[in-house]
């Protein structure tokens, strides 16, 4: 197995390990990054990436506690497979054809639930990502950009809930409803009521304020109905 190609990481100010954690999580959430690719080993990391090795540890470190990625003894670090109950989920709800109406309801109970875990346990890192996210995200984007950045917005709260099983609820719902969400980001209007609406809940998370982030939540799923018509 080779080694995956990292991006060089784009530094800004703050805790290097955190901002190393950031970059690698959302490589995870883009797809640059899969499930069972290997990481270089960790002195060729951190040359890549211009960082000491104490940091990126800390960063390593960071990402197992999330189960992100695995790190063994002899084989380096892998990007985290996902555990056997949500891979068990995952095929069973692969498999239904859901209604929309029924996604709908579902994701109206998930994506609160989660938006509410985010803003217990998120770290700097997190924050960092988010962040990033946002900063590309608006009306001045096309709709495909818009909805990528949506995506990757909702799989990085999703991972910073620490619960595999919401993540792949979120995973499903997000493909349930796609169409819907695309007719959300088609206009200028409707994507800068998507970032708008993140931003209310980074806002939560940011103040670790979880009733607060639930509540955006759940605002920015009645907006996005709304201009989608659903």
């Amino acid at each position: 197995m080779t080694d995956t190609a990292i991006p060089p990481l784009r530094r800004r100010t703050g805790s290097v390990g955190a901002e190393i954690a950031a970059h690698l999580a959302r490589l995870i959430a883009q797809g640059h990054l899969r499930a069972g690719d290997r990481l270089p080993p960790e002195r060729e990391l951190a040359a890549s990436l211009r960082v000491s090795r104490s940091s990126l540890r800390e960063a390593m470190f960071e990402l197992e506690t999330k189960k992100l990625i695995e790190r063994r003894q002899g084989r380096g670090s892998t990007v985290a497979e996902p555990p056997r109950g949500a891979v068990e989920l995952a095929g069973g709800l692969g498999d239904l054809d859901a209604e929309l109406g029924h996604a709908l309801e579902l994701r109206d109970l998930v994506e609160p639930r989660i938006a509410r875990l985010a803003a217990a346990r998120a770290a700097e890192s997190t924050l960092l990502s988010l962040d990033e996210v946002l900063a590309h995200a608006g009306e001045q984007v096309g709709a495909e950009e818009s909805m990528a950045l949506d995506v990757e917005f909702h799989t990085l709260l999703a991972h910073t809930a620490q619960n595999p099983l919401l993540v792949t609820l979120s995973t499903m719902t997000a493909e349930w409803t796609r169409h819907t969400r695309v007719l959300s980001h088609r206009t200028e209007l409707g994507r800068r009521v998507s970032a708008h609406g993140h931003q209310r809940i980074l806002h939560a998370v940011r103040a670790h304020d979880p009733e607060a982030a639930g509540a955006a939540m759940e605002l920015h799923l009645r907006e996005v109905r709304q201009i989608s018509g659903r």
